[in-house]
């Protein structure tokens, strides 16, 4: 098979596989290296690079969990509150075994819109980069990211636009 006819298979196999369907295992590590090398290959208009993202694993994980479920419950009204989607916050990151923040970098160099762009292009690489390597993941965009910007030791200048889970399916 030529690199043509396997770059069209990758692209076509390419699917958002959201936690519930990962199993236990767990990522290499240097599968997760490649999927970051992957992302940081996106062109980007001036060399902006404004892509920034941040790992989460194990007890991290677990306390970014423990995070989102504290923001969900302090922005939500009693009278919209649901406990089902609580726990469903805490469920999905602690079933992937591996969730990375997506985070804009805005240089002022371009338009905004072309710095969305390059980090859309990079969250694409990573999407099939994990296809390749048979991992399951998604791009979730979630309200509450906008909450973490302490957290993730956002900057005036960066936006959370949201959260890459993965896992082993």
């Amino acid at each position: 098979m030529n690199k043509a006819d396997v770059l069209k298979e990758i692209i076509e196999q390419r699917r958002s596989i959201f936690p519930k369907d990962y199993t236990e295992a767990e990522i290499p590590q240097e599968i997760i290296e490649a999927v970051l090398q992957a992302s940081v290959m996106a062109p980007n208009h001036k060399r902006t690079k404004p892509w920034r993202f941040k790992v989460f694993r194990g007890e991290e994980k677990g306390r970014l969990a423990s995070e989102m479920q504290g923001i969900y419950k302090a922005t939500q009204p009693e009278q919209v509150f649901l406990e089902k989607k609580f726990q469903d916050i805490g469920y999905k990151i602690n079933k992937a075994d591996t969730v990375i923040s997506i985070i804009v970098n805005f240089s002022g160099l371009v338009p905004d819109w072309e710095e969305i762009a390059a980090v859309s292009m990079a969250v694409q690489n990573m999407y099939l980069t994990c296809t390749a390597n048979g991992i399951g993941c998604y791009w979730s965009s979630p309200k509450l990211v906008d909450h973490l910007k302490e957290s993730l030791t956002i900057e005036e200048n960066q936006k959370c636009l949201g959260l890459f889970y993965m896992g082993v399916v």
